[in-house]
């Protein structure tokens, strides 16, 4: 028995962070935006229902078939951090919507947020608010 609750143990500390819940808004995650596009292209670009790929539980919409590849092949590394919920909300300790053109990447990873106003809040300590939101987000992201 005590090797079993070892092993679950393990496993919890190990989850992968792709299983957090992803802000969908009632459709697709990023409100269909191509999340590949945000590192390729410097900028959002809508996706389409022609190249979907299903991740997380959610739908990811992507303009080209080799963004959707890509994705496929490493949602981790394109997928917007903290499911796709505001970045300055999770760092205040709840979530909220996202405008996908308030972003901003940083140290390769994608961070989105409620509106650009509160973007320009956000940026005022990035690095501070990156820190509460990756605190805050383990429980915020199993609700």
């Amino acid at each position: 028995m005590k090797l079993f609750t070892m092993a679950i143990a393990a496993w919890l500390l190990t989850a992968p962070a792709w299983a957090d819940k992803v802000n969908t808004e009632g459709g697709p995650a990023v409100r269909g935006t191509d999340v590949v596009a945000y590192f390729t292209e410097g900028k959002p670009v809508a996706g389409t229902p022609e190249f979907t790929h299903s991740w997380n539980g959610a739908e990811w919409r992507f303009a080209s078939a080799a963004n959707r590849d890509a994705f496929a092949a490493d949602p981790a590394k394109y997928a917007p951090q903290y499911g796709g919920f505001c970045a300055w909300a999770v760092a205040n300790n709840y979530t909220a919507p996202i405008d996908p053109d308030a972003w901003k990447i940083v140290d390769g990873k994608l961070y989105l947020n409620y509106s650009r106003f509160v973007q320009l809040r956000w940026q005022l300590n990035t690095k501070g608010n990156i820190t509460q939101a990756d605190a805050n987000w383990p429980a915020l992201g199993k609700e």
